[in-house]
């Protein structure tokens, strides 16, 4: 037996080989450090700015009222179409892209080490406004990191591009999260926000080594052009509208089982938080970085839709664990399962979702038409994610999550429709 799964592996070597040089190229390691800088300011203006005026004393409303400091990330895409038009003319070594980015990186790390000098029980409305400038750098940042990603990848490095940048974006979620809370109770707040703004500088790192696209992309000629061009260019292919109802749809049953699913693990089935906080949080982000990593390398060898066929069809199965596990009751086992496997699943889905979000993109707006479908992939969460807690109460858990389960169906359905498209796309993702 051992001698014939030597054998295999000698076989299976030469393929994993092929595809896994995709990860020894230098752009890869860029994106995912810059996936990494994405996702570090994001908890530094919410969740941890929330514990800080926590134990600051602040009232309960002022702190509601600072999450507004997040609209910048919902209205990007307003002010998206100028980092399409202009290059950065002091920074002109940097390319269009990257000097955008290296401005956002610099305006975050003075705005994040601004917060550290900071008082938001003393001074509320100067912590609000270097929130919501943080937030505003980082936006900005997203969009031409978005854009950057999309030019400079190769074909068939997309789907590992997508999965790196989720890994690098959800492991600095956790560094200026949960490990920033631990740090303040040991080194104190404004320290730990300067130790924060001193990490972006990976960053800069990141954006200064990267390397500019294979070929040169010529920038909108106005700004009239670097609004409209976007709109434009996109609805003039075949199929768009049915490709805007895909981005919307997709994700659909993955977002509408999430919106509850810590609810129910505690007051459906009566998990304590610790346990939703070690296996849902903890296992089901392990998991998640796993899905997208093994999602990415298998797109080199299926193609853009033969992952989204194959990725969308488990993120819909992966919620009927859930279903399984309301029917099975308080069990440990069944919800190491159900956490594992339906963000396994949910973090392969992702990889293949950004990839086509790419793949739709034209180089000379890809800031701007990035920022849009993004943001319109993020409407049907929105919309849908209300209605959740009345189904439930309506229908029960089972019923929920198998409803849950359905409504990813007619994405597929589309995304079936549109096979001949997807796979006619420019930047196909096949090798």
């Amino acid at each position: 037996m051992t001698r014939g799964l030597s054998r295999l592996a000698l076989c299976l070597w030469p393929m994993l080989y092929k595809y896994l040089q995709v990860f020894q190229s230098r752009r890869i390691a860029t994106v995912m450090l810059l996936g990494f800088s994405s996702g570090l300011p994001l908890a530094l203006t919410g969740g941890t700015l929330q514990a800080w005026m926590a134990v600051s004393g602040v009232d309960l409303r002022t702190i509601g009222v600072f999450a507004l400091a997040g609209l910048p990330y919902t209205l990007k895409f307003i002010w998206s179409p100028l980092m399409d038009r202009f290059i950065p003319s002091s920074l002109g070594g940097l390319g269009r892209r990257r000097g955008w980015i290296f401005i956002a990186q610099i305006c975050l790390i003075a705005g994040i080490a601004a917060m550290g000098f900071g008082s938001p029980g003393r001074y509320p409305l100067v912590m609000g406004a270097l929130a919501l400038f943080v937030a505003f750098a980082s936006a900005s940042q997203d969009i031409v990191v978005d854009a950057y990603r999309t030019d400079v990848l190769h074909e068939k490095e997309r789907g590992i591009g997508a999965a790196v940048s989720v890994m690098g974006y959800r492991v600095a979620m956790i560094v200026s999260g949960a490990v920033a809370l631990i740090l303040s109770d040991r080194i104190g707040w404004r320290n730990t926000y300067l130790l924060m703004a001193a990490i972006m500088a990976a960053g800069l790192a990141a954006t200064a080594m990267g390397p500019e696209p294979d070929e040169s992309i010529a920038p909108p000629r106005s700004i009239k052009e670097a609004i409209w061009g976007p709109l434009g260019d996109f609805f003039s292919r075949r199929s768009a509208v049915r490709f805007l109802l895909v981005i919307v749809l997709y994700k659909l049953g993955d977002a509408y089982a999430g919106t509850l699913t810590t609810a129910f693990l505690i007051r459906g089935l009566g998990f304590t938080p610790t346990d939703v906080g070690t296996i849902n949080k903890g296992l089901g982000l392990v998991s998640l970085i796993i899905g997208a990593l093994f999602g990415g390398t298998l797109m080199v060898r299926l193609g853009l839709y033969g992952a989204l066929m194959l990725f969308g069809i488990l993120q819909a199965v992966s919620i009927l664990s859930f279903m399984v596990l309301a029917w099975t009751g308080k069990s440990y086992l069944m919800m190491i399962f159900a956490v594992a496997f339906e963000n396994l699943c949910g973090g392969m889905g992702t990889a293949a979702f950004v990839s086509l979000l790419m793949a739709l993109c034209n180089q000379r707006y890809s800031a701007t038409q990035y920022a849009l479908l993004s943001s319109l992939a993020a409407l049907g969460r929105i919309f849908i994610a209300p209605s959740s807690g009345y189904l439930v109460e309506l229908v029960g858990w089972p019923q929920f999550f198998l409803m849950a389960a359905i409504s990813a169906i007619p994405g597929l359905l589309l995304l079936w429709l549109l096979q001949g498209d997807i796979m006619a796309l420019k930047h196909e993702t096949e090798m």
